[in-house]
Protein backbone atom coordinates (compact mmCIF):
# COMPACT_ATOMS: atom_id res chain seq x y z
CA UNK A 1 0.00 0.00 0.00
CA UNK A 2 2.72 2.39 0.40
CA UNK A 3 4.30 1.59 -2.89
CA UNK A 4 0.80 2.44 -4.15
CA UNK A 5 1.04 5.99 -2.24
CA UNK A 6 4.59 6.65 -3.00
CA UNK A 7 3.45 5.91 -7.32
CA UNK A 8 0.50 7.90 -6.95
CA UNK A 9 2.36 11.04 -5.14
CA UNK A 10 4.99 10.86 -7.94
CA UNK A 11 2.76 11.10 -10.73
CA UNK A 12 0.45 13.62 -9.07
CA UNK A 13 4.11 15.44 -8.51
CA UNK A 14 5.21 15.07 -12.33
CA UNK A 15 1.42 16.12 -13.39
CA UNK A 16 1.46 19.34 -11.51
CA UNK A 17 5.51 19.90 -12.44
CA UNK A 18 5.30 19.00 -16.51
CA UNK A 19 4.77 22.08 -18.98
CA UNK A 20 2.45 21.69 -22.36
CA UNK A 21 4.89 21.94 -25.13
CA UNK A 22 3.76 25.06 -27.25
CA UNK A 23 4.02 25.31 -30.83
CA UNK A 24 6.28 27.56 -32.32
CA UNK A 25 4.38 30.89 -33.67
CA UNK A 26 4.07 31.46 -37.29
CA UNK A 27 3.66 34.40 -39.33
CA UNK A 28 1.99 35.25 -42.44
CA UNK A 29 3.99 36.10 -45.29
CA UNK A 30 3.10 39.16 -45.76
CA UNK A 31 1.87 41.68 -43.30
CA UNK A 32 -1.28 43.49 -43.60
CA UNK A 33 -1.67 47.19 -44.19
CA UNK A 34 -4.39 50.04 -43.12
CA UNK A 35 -5.08 52.56 -45.82
CA UNK A 36 -7.73 55.51 -45.80
CA UNK A 37 -7.93 58.32 -48.55
CA UNK A 38 -9.36 61.54 -46.88
CA UNK A 39 -11.55 63.94 -49.53
CA UNK A 40 -12.29 67.58 -49.52
CA UNK A 41 -16.18 67.96 -48.56
CA UNK A 42 -18.06 69.17 -52.12
CA UNK A 43 -19.52 72.65 -52.11
CA UNK A 44 -22.02 73.11 -55.06
CA UNK A 45 -22.40 76.62 -56.12
CA UNK A 46 -25.53 77.84 -58.78
CA UNK A 47 -23.70 79.68 -61.41
CA UNK A 48 -26.76 80.42 -63.43
CA UNK A 49 -30.69 79.59 -64.59
CA UNK A 50 -32.40 77.96 -67.08
CA UNK A 51 -34.14 80.35 -69.43
CA UNK A 52 -36.55 78.89 -72.17
CA UNK A 53 -36.69 82.45 -73.44
CA UNK A 54 -40.09 83.69 -74.82
CA UNK A 55 -42.30 80.91 -76.29
CA UNK A 56 -45.42 82.22 -78.15
CA UNK A 57 -48.45 80.14 -78.80
CA UNK A 58 -49.35 79.25 -82.27
CA UNK A 59 -51.90 76.59 -82.51
CA UNK A 60 -53.45 74.03 -80.03
CA UNK A 61 -50.10 71.63 -80.11
CA UNK A 62 -48.37 70.27 -78.13
CA UNK A 63 -44.99 70.11 -78.61
CA UNK A 64 -41.79 70.53 -76.42
CA UNK A 65 -39.55 72.66 -76.01
CA UNK A 66 -35.60 71.58 -75.44
CA UNK A 67 -33.23 73.62 -74.10
CA UNK A 68 -29.97 71.76 -74.36
CA UNK A 69 -26.74 71.34 -71.98
CA UNK A 70 -24.98 73.53 -74.21
CA UNK A 71 -27.63 76.40 -74.03
CA UNK A 72 -29.38 75.76 -77.36
CA UNK A 73 -33.01 75.79 -77.37
CA UNK A 74 -34.92 73.73 -79.92
CA UNK A 75 -38.28 75.13 -80.95
CA UNK A 76 -40.05 72.48 -83.21
CA UNK A 77 -43.26 72.19 -85.33
CA UNK A 78 -45.63 75.02 -85.92
CA UNK A 79 -47.73 74.73 -82.62
CA UNK A 80 -44.76 77.89 -80.60
CA UNK A 81 -42.25 80.09 -82.03
CA UNK A 82 -39.44 80.86 -79.85
CA UNK A 83 -37.40 84.21 -79.06
CA UNK A 84 -35.11 85.65 -76.63
CA UNK A 85 -31.95 84.39 -75.51
CA UNK A 86 -31.58 80.57 -74.23
CA UNK A 87 -29.56 79.58 -70.93
CA UNK A 88 -28.95 76.09 -69.18
CA UNK A 89 -28.34 76.64 -66.01
CA UNK A 90 -24.98 75.93 -64.69
CA UNK A 91 -23.76 75.09 -61.02
CA UNK A 92 -19.72 74.83 -60.21
CA UNK A 93 -18.69 71.50 -57.93
CA UNK A 94 -15.41 72.06 -55.97
CA UNK A 95 -13.93 69.29 -53.99
CA UNK A 96 -10.39 66.86 -54.15
CA UNK A 97 -8.91 66.54 -57.59
CA UNK A 98 -9.32 63.97 -59.81
CA UNK A 99 -12.29 62.73 -58.29
CA UNK A 100 -16.43 61.81 -60.14
CA UNK A 101 -18.80 63.61 -58.61
CA UNK A 102 -22.24 61.74 -58.83
CA UNK A 103 -25.05 64.29 -60.30
CA UNK A 104 -28.71 64.16 -58.44
CA UNK A 105 -31.69 66.29 -60.08
CA UNK A 106 -35.26 65.26 -60.33
CA UNK A 107 -38.24 66.75 -62.48
CA UNK A 108 -39.39 70.29 -61.37
CA UNK A 109 -43.06 71.43 -61.16
CA UNK A 110 -43.35 75.16 -62.99
CA UNK A 111 -45.57 77.28 -61.32
CA UNK A 112 -47.86 80.03 -63.23
CA UNK A 113 -50.46 82.51 -63.00
CA UNK A 114 -53.50 81.71 -60.38
CA UNK A 115 -55.56 78.87 -61.89
CA UNK A 116 -53.11 77.73 -64.52
CA UNK A 117 -51.63 74.74 -64.93
CA UNK A 118 -48.01 73.85 -63.84
CA UNK A 119 -45.47 72.90 -66.80
CA UNK A 120 -43.43 70.17 -65.91
CA UNK A 121 -39.94 70.17 -66.76
CA UNK A 122 -38.05 66.97 -67.75
CA UNK A 123 -34.63 67.88 -66.44
CA UNK A 124 -31.89 67.00 -68.25
CA UNK A 125 -28.39 66.68 -65.92
CA UNK A 126 -25.31 64.54 -66.48
CA UNK A 127 -25.12 61.47 -64.05
CA UNK A 128 -21.53 62.45 -63.07
CA UNK A 129 -18.77 65.27 -63.62
CA UNK A 130 -15.37 64.45 -63.55
CA UNK A 131 -13.00 67.21 -61.34
CA UNK A 132 -10.22 66.20 -63.52
CA UNK A 133 -7.46 68.66 -61.73
CA UNK A 134 -9.32 71.29 -61.59
CA UNK A 135 -11.20 70.12 -58.12
CA UNK A 136 -9.93 73.16 -56.15
CA UNK A 137 -10.94 75.47 -58.22
CA UNK A 138 -13.71 73.64 -59.41
CA UNK A 139 -15.54 72.59 -61.93
CA UNK A 140 -18.63 74.14 -63.76
CA UNK A 141 -21.44 71.57 -65.26
CA UNK A 142 -24.78 72.07 -67.19
CA UNK A 143 -28.52 71.33 -66.58
CA UNK A 144 -30.85 71.58 -69.23
CA UNK A 145 -34.22 70.12 -70.10
CA UNK A 146 -37.58 69.94 -71.94
CA UNK A 147 -41.37 71.42 -71.44
CA UNK A 148 -44.47 70.59 -73.53
CA UNK A 149 -46.53 73.21 -74.12
CA UNK A 150 -49.72 73.00 -75.27
CA UNK A 151 -52.12 75.97 -77.10
CA UNK A 152 -54.39 75.88 -73.78
CA UNK A 153 -51.72 76.91 -71.53
CA UNK A 154 -51.91 79.85 -69.28
CA UNK A 155 -50.38 83.08 -70.63
CA UNK A 156 -48.03 84.09 -67.84
CA UNK A 157 -44.86 83.19 -66.31
CA UNK A 158 -43.73 80.15 -64.93
CA UNK A 159 -41.35 79.12 -62.35
CA UNK A 160 -39.66 76.41 -60.71
CA UNK A 161 -36.84 75.19 -58.26
CA UNK A 162 -34.48 72.79 -58.82
CA UNK A 163 -33.48 70.12 -56.34
CA UNK A 164 -29.94 69.17 -57.63
CA UNK A 165 -27.46 67.37 -55.32
CA UNK A 166 -23.76 66.32 -55.44
CA UNK A 167 -21.61 63.70 -54.13
CA UNK A 168 -18.63 61.33 -54.38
Amino acid sequence: MMNTLRITAAVAALALSATPALAAPVVPDKQATATARIVKPLSLTWVQDLDFGTVTLVDAGPTTVTVALDGSRTCPGTAVTCSGASTAAKYKITGTNNQTVTVNSSNVSMTGPAGSTPLLLTVNAPASVALGNSGSTGTEFAIGGSISVAGSQAEGTYIGTFAVTVNY
